[in-house]
């Protein structure tokens, strides 16, 4: 037998994996890394968090990662940046286990979500010849396990996509795993460039995942557009100076994505700067100041989480528990707050896991399934080094 297949049999029949999860969101600020243990596997499966950090990207690189979502990069590039960028993250992962003295051969597995450049459910190209869902991720497997030497698990969206269904979000799945339970009912909010979360009903009732909309993305865009040099409203600073104007959030919010049933994913295709401003000409703003454009952008984002919560979530007693950067945006939380009273908001180290490591922790753990788990959950692709 190929020894590696031969390694990853045995890995399947363990009784715990080590697993380093990867994850690079839509805010293309950098590489989440968490290494995990994860003993056993569906209703038995316990993670041990043992350590997490993210490493941002150069400037240049996200820029040119911004590139793909606005149709501005050749083939050729895109080409160039699935490899690169592999390559970029294998460099990562290998400086980061030195940093955290630990050698590759301790590592069972890596978990690589990769870099979505173009999310494309058939919702948002009505009248296309092509009516199924379909998704791009970029940052090939291969590339990481040859340079590793560490067996790894990619590209989760596919498989989830040729069933039939959007791609996204996936990290219900791995939610329902680490944080149902059985008194309480839940919802795991994820502020990332998009906003989602997964409802769990107490007892381990059906989940719901679902995307509500734009979180970070329309704010660090806007941020960028007026000051150039700076990435994002750091703490909300300048969100807090301005007063949302009713014009441009009823403009925003007319986007028919809004009053679509839930679940529904979308990305930063359809929630770019485009949309912006023709929601801004559409309601007279283009002028409207940065404070007062933040303000707007974080009502939109609290009133369309808001909405899509009472939807599907019936008990006001309901905890939800808040990750992603904007769980460390103060005027963001608070607007969310404002329009779910009754509601309880707390960040995810309430339940264990720390708000910036807790994407990577739930690709781990689909890592984990995959590998030893429920064939339901067999989501990704496996490349030997």
């Amino acid at each position: 037998m190929n020894a590696a297949l031969h390694r990853l049999s045995i890995l399947a029949a363990a009784p715990a994996r080590r697993i380093l999860g990867l994850m690079s969101g839509t805010s293309l600020d950098g590489l989440d890394l968490a290494l995990c243990h994860c003993q056993g596997s569906g209703s038995t499966l316990k993670v041990t968090l043992e350590h997490h950090t993210t490493v941002p990207y150069p400037a240049a690189l996200q820029a040119r990662l911004r590139a793909i979502s606005q149709r501005q990069v050749s083939l050729e590039e895109l080409t160039i940046l699935h490899a690169e960028l592999a390559r970029h993250h294998a460099a990562i992962i290998l400086e980061t286990l030195k940093t955290w003295d630990i050698a590759p051969t301790e590592i069972d597995l890596l978990a690589s979500h990769g870099q979505t450049v173009w999310h494309s459910p058939a919702h948002q190209r009505p009248g296309h010849a092509y009516q199924h869902h379909a998704t791009l991720q970029i940052g090939e497997p291969d590339h990481l396990a040859a340079l590793t030497g560490i067996i790894t698990v990619a590209d989760f969206r596919q498989k989830h996509v040729a069933h039939g269904h959007e791609g996204a979000p996936l990290a219900g799945y791995a939610d329902a795993l680490l944080f149902g339970n059985p008194t309480q009912a839940r919802v795991l909010l994820n502020l990332g460039g998009i906003a989602n979360f997964t409802y769990l009903p107490a007892g381990g009732g059906p989940a719901i995942i679902t995307d509500t909309g734009p979180a970070n993305t329309l704010l660090d865009s806007a941020v960028r557009q007026y000051l150039p040099g700076h990435t994002f409203d750091d703490g909300g600073r300048l969100t807090a100076q301005g007063t949302q104007h009713p014009g441009l959030l009823t403009a925003l919010l007319a986007h028919p994505f809004f009053a679509a049933p839930l679940p529904k994913t979308t990305g930063p295709e359809l929630f770019s700067p485009a949309y912006l401003a023709a929601a801004q000409q559409a309601s007279g703003t283009a002028a409207l100041s940065l404070p007062h454009l933040l303000a707007t952008l974080v009502e939109l984002t609290a009133v369309s989480v808001a909405q899509a919560i009472k939807n599907c979530v019936q008990a006001p007693e309901t905890s939800i528990f808040v990750s992603g950067g904007g769980a460390h945006n103060p005027v963001l939380l608070a607007a969310i707050r404002h329009h779910l009273p009754g509601f309880t908001l707390a960040p995810t180290e309430a339940l264990g896991i720390p708000a910036d490591a807790k994407e990577a922790v739930l690709f781990a753990v689909l890592a984990n399934e995959t590998v030893a788990g429920n064939p339901a959950i067999s989501l990704g692709k496996i490349s030997l080094p």
